[in-house]
This record gives structure tokens, C-alpha cells and sequence, in this order.
């Protein structure tokens, strides 16, 4: 089955790191991109990050451009999301997503319906 387990969430203070992991399981990571969508209550969800099968086709949202860096280790099956510089507007539940008709990243990836979606892990960043 197809699966998407999001890992690396947690509480940390303004300024901070954290390193959000995206494994997949039921298909081979190499031949799809993988899209990080987050939502925080009361506010509507917003594409962060998208990235492509093939390498350089990366993309990144004006809210966390510059503080993001997307990756991926295709022999772990696993996107990585590494987060610097935390804001409290970055609290969210982060999830990623995928699909098997999506191998490239569109400037509109936010606008895909994606079939698979993980269950999401909170990020809490304290002021």
C-alpha cells in the first residue's frame, strides 16, 4: 500500500532548526516529486515546497524562501525539509504529498490534487 509517514516535528524556540522527514513507502520515491503543504487553525492551507524527480526543479514558498532547503535521499526513500531560522508564523501541521501522475514541479504545485497525503507532524515555534 501507499503510504506517506511524516517525522522530525516538534517544539522550538524563535531562531531555531528543525529537519522534517517525509518517508514513502508503496512506490519508488526516484520517479516522483514529493509537495510540503502546511495549515495552522483558522488558516487556510499553503504550499511551502515542492520538489521534482529530476534535480534543480525545486520550488519554495515567499514565506519561507530563504529558510527552506528541500532534498531528498531516493535510496532512503525520503524528502527531507530542512527549516532554519523559525518563525512563529512557521507553527503548523506540516504533511506531505504525492501523486503518480506528478513527476515535475509546476510554479502552481499548490493548485494539484494530489491522491496521497501523510498524516502530518506539528511544528510549534515559540516567540
Amino acid at each position: 500500500q501507499v503510504q506517506l509517514m511524516e517525522s522530525g516535528g516538534g517544539l522550538v524556540q524563535s531562531g531555531g532548526s528543525l529537519r522534517l522527514s517525509c518517508t514513502v513507502s508503496g512506490f519508488t520515491l526516484e520517479w516522483y516529486a514529493i509537495a510540503w503543504f502546511r495549515q495552522a487553525p483558522g488558516k487556510e492551507r499553503e504550499g511551502i515546497s515542492c520538489i521534482s524527480s529530476a534535480e534543480g526543479a525545486i520550488y519554495y514558498a515567499d514565506s519561507v524562501k530563504g529558510r527552506v532547503t528541500i532534498s531528498r535521499d531516493n535510496s532512503k526513500n525520503t524528502v527531507y525539509l530542512q527549516m532554519n531560522n523559525l518563525k512563529p508564523e512557521d507553527t503548523a501541521n506540516y504533511r506531505c504529498v504525492a501523486d503518480l501522475g506528478f513527476r515535475l514541479c509546476p510554479n502552481n504545485y499548490e493548485e494539484y490534487e494530489y491522491e496521497y497525503w501523510g498524516r502530518g507532524t506539528q511544528v510549534t515555534v515559540s516567540s
